[in-house]
């Protein structure tokens, strides 16, 4: 994984948008492979909440690969919590 995006400690309700315009525009500016997955650190958030996860689960409609990079408890917590725990398995990495 060459590309990386750092997710904030807050991916809430008070942040998603901040965080989506960001993550946005990280997104435009890679010219990797587009085989090359896109790595999406997420080790540093301690709070999240519904909105935050729905900004995660968005990037499940890109056209290329990535992954969540070393989720931590809070984010692996708030997956449980909502039913997405599979679908965190999926798209995690431990690095």
């Amino acid at each position: 994984m060459s590309a990386a995006f750092d997710l904030p400690v807050e991916l809430n309700i008070y942040g998603a948008l901040e965080t989506r315009d960001a993550l946005l525009a990280w997104l435009a500016g890679q010219d990797v492979a587009a085989d090359q997955p896109l790595a999406i650190h997420a080790a540093a958030v301690a709070e999240v909440d519904g909105a935050g996860l729905q900004l995660l689960t968005a990037l499940t409609r890109l056209d290329r690969p990535w992954h969540l990079v070393n989720p931590g408890n809070a984010l692996i917590q708030a997956c449980t919590t909502f039913g997405l725990s599979d679908w965190l398995a999926q798209h995690s990495v431990t690095a």
